[in-house]
């Protein structure tokens, strides 16, 4: 490595966007929950030498804890993004085409909106509306602006809710997030990806659950645009850090709809500080 490099990656703060997976964790009734067990143990079989291993088996959805959505994760009338037939693309037990292995490795500007910041609370309400005049004054509010190509991240404050299942959910009093003309305003802008902290990009009103997910085929479907769910963006509120390089590299997984990952946000440490 230079030595431009290295001091530069020295100069940078890195901030862990994601959320734990473990036993227990919050996931959408849709999908798959989390599950790890050791299927070998230090001292099942010991070397020669005295030296031992041990090993997992994990059992988890492409959708389990903070995961990108592929753009076959949903269809609008049998199509997928850009006119593909749904029926078509799924045949043979995975996707064929718009699958996870499609997703490019991401370093953009990214930007984060908090929203919370904007009444001066630390967590919106369940079933709170994120709007697009909401992202404008978040804009205005931080001093940013959202441009083509950015991937912009949507704080709710929600991850304080992490420890209850039932609320963070949105079982019980709704979720918060983007409505549609949040959507709508995320598709004008062509940002590359949004992401938020809730297990679903949407706005969820008390009672509807997951029956109707518009924010999902505005993004998905009609704009190519990828989502990421169960995200962590507290140490950037924290922060103040409305600005960084934002790092993404999905797992390769073929034909699959989604997959946990694990984004970062790097900032200069003067920034940060």
């Amino acid at each position: 490595m230079s030595a431009a490099l290295w001091q530069l990656a020295e100069d940078c703060r890195v901030y862990d966007l994601a959320q734990p997976l473990e036993h227990g964790m919050p996931v959408s009734p849709n999908h798959p929950g989390f599950k790890l067990a050791l299927m070998r143990r230090h001292g099942d079989m010991e070397r020669a030498d005295g030296s031992s291993a041990a090993n997992e088996m994990m059992l988890l959805g492409g959708h389990t804890g903070t995961h990108i959505d592929a753009l076959c994760h949903v269809s609008l009338d049998g199509r997928l993004h850009g006119g593909a037939d749904a029926s078509q693309a799924q045949t043979g037990g995975r996707f064929r085409s718009h699958g996870v292995e499609e997703i490019p490795l991401t370093f953009c500007r990214g930007v984060m909106l908090d929203i919370p910041a904007l009444s001066g609370v630390e967590v919106l309400e369940p079933g709170a509306p994120i709007s697009a005049a909401d992202l404008e004054a978040a804009e205005e509010r931080q001093g940013v602006e959202v441009r083509e190509g950015d991937a912009v991240l949507i704080r709710s404050g929600w991850p304080v809710h992490w420890s209850d299942s039932e609320l963070f959910r949105g079982v019980r009093g709704g979720a918060p997030g983007p409505d549609e003309s949040a959507a709508r305003w995320l598709a004008e802008r062509r940002v590359r990806l949004t992401g938020a902290e809730t297990i679903a990009y949407e706005q969820i009103p008390e009672g509807r659950g997951h029956a109707l997910l518009p924010v999902h085929v505005i993004l998905l479907v009609e704009s190519g645009i990828h989502i990421i769910e169960v995200m962590d963006l507290s140490e950037l509120a924290r922060d103040r850090v409305s600005e960084f390089l934002f790092v993404l590299t999905p797992l390769k997984v073929v034909g699959a709809t989604g997959v946990p990952v694990r984004p970062v946000a790097l900032v200069p440490r003067e920034e940060a500080a």
